[in-house]
């Protein structure tokens, strides 16, 4: 039998896996695996980022997100007989008791209770069917084209699954949410809202102890998905989703993927919020010109190679017709790097202009004669 060299395994690892043509940078040995930036939702590394997997409690994201985007947290939520005894992780929900959302969610999320998701499901759509429908529905909204949901909490079934990169998309956007990243954030937290004993929950994520900034997110494990998890952690400003699939060193692998990608890349700063990016004229205004202002505050993580490689693009008309709204949204800049779409911030109206009236425009003629 021919002997297989260390140089050709690292050769085998270098072609199944890319980092936007930098060279890679660990041998990430989950199944499927991706960093992506939070803010810009650029793909620092990827590895089989597109296949479909059945990916466990990570399912919770969603979860958590929708119950975030549609129930006020201190709502007391009545606990359905449906959400109880639930298998696998619990907080140990009881029938008829009474909840604050915001403490099912962090069950959800620290103790992964699929009691807690099933009872979060029914309060926001009514049923675990229709809600698992809106967690379909909302991945797509969000870019997550390779996504369906068939529960709340990821117990497997064979039409439940979705990708890493998917995964990082809803996480992204969960990470968005100042509540949703508290939450993940939080090593240790008491249901106040739970007259019962199981009201104290300890966070199974290690990242938040072994990593440098860890600041979330979630395991998961089933038989049929092996281990994963979605880890994030926040260095420089910059914030960095890690995701693992299927993976028996998981915490090992996106605690390295992190440090990695933090090593290689590096927050660059292209705008900062305010800036002028164009002068156009107005017309029939008391003021002839406009300036443009950037709305946002634009930082890319880039590595050092490709610093020279980035371009922005100023969308805006030439002129525009008064009256004028300060903060009116008049263009564009979109921001490239190696020709690549990564960024697009509105430009706003710096000022209010009025429209010239007819005494203006006659004191105008007046001063030209």
């Amino acid at each position: 039998m021919k002997k297989i060299s260390f140089v050709m395994v690292v050769m085998m690892l270098c072609s199944i896996m890319t980092v936007n043509g930098i060279e890679p940078y660990t041998s990430a040995p989950g199944k499927s695996a991706i960093v992506m930036e939070v803010e810009t939702g650029r793909v620092l590394f990827e590895k089989n980022s597109h296949e479909k997997m059945p990916t466990a409690s990570t399912t919770k994201i969603m979860t958590a997100l929708l119950a975030i985007e549609n129930v006020d947290p201190e709502k007391v939520v009545k606990i359905p007989p449906e959400a109880v005894g639930i298998e696998g992780s619990s907080i140990y929900l009881r029938a008829n008791e009474t909840v604050k959302m915001v403490d099912l969610l962090y069950g959800l999320m620290l103790r992964s209770g699929n009691d807690a998701a099933t009872a979060i499901a029914i309060e926001v759509a009514g049923s675990v069917e229709e809600f698992a429908s809106l967690m379909t529905q909302r991945a797509r909204e969000l870019g997550a084209e390779n996504t369906s949901f068939m529960n709340p909490h990821g117990l497997h079934h064979d039409l439940h699954y979705t990708t890493a990169y998917d995964l990082a998309l809803i996480t992204q956007a969960a990470m968005k949410e100042s509540l949703f990243k508290k939450i993940v954030g939080t090593k240790f937290h008491t249901a106040e809202s739970r007259d019962a004993e199981f009201k104290y929950f300890a966070n199974k994520n290690k990242i938040l102890k072994t990593t440098e900034g860890g600041d979330g997110v979630k395991t998961g494990y089933t038989k049929k998905s092996g281990r994963c998890l979605v880890a994030s952690a926040t260095r420089n400003d910059m914030q960095l989703i890690a995701i693992s699939l299927n993976d028996y060193d998981y915490f090992n692998t996106t605690r390295k993927l992190l440090d990695d990608s933090f090593a290689i890349f590096k927050p660059h700063q292209i705008l900062q919020e305010g800036d002028v990016m164009a002068t156009i004229s107005v017309t029939e205004g008391k003021v002839d010109t406009l300036d443009l202002l950037a709305r946002d505050k634009v930082v890319i993580p880039v590595s050092d190679e490709e610093v020279d490689k980035i371009k922005t693009v100023v969308e805006a008309p030439d002129a525009v017709m008064a009256p004028v709204d300060q903060g009116a949204i008049i263009g564009k800049v979109h921001t490239y790097l190696d020709g690549e779409l990564i960024n697009t911030t509105e430009l706003l109206a710096a000022v209010s202009i009025q429209k010239l009236t007819f005494k203006d425009k006659f004191l105008r003629f007046l001063r030209i004669k």
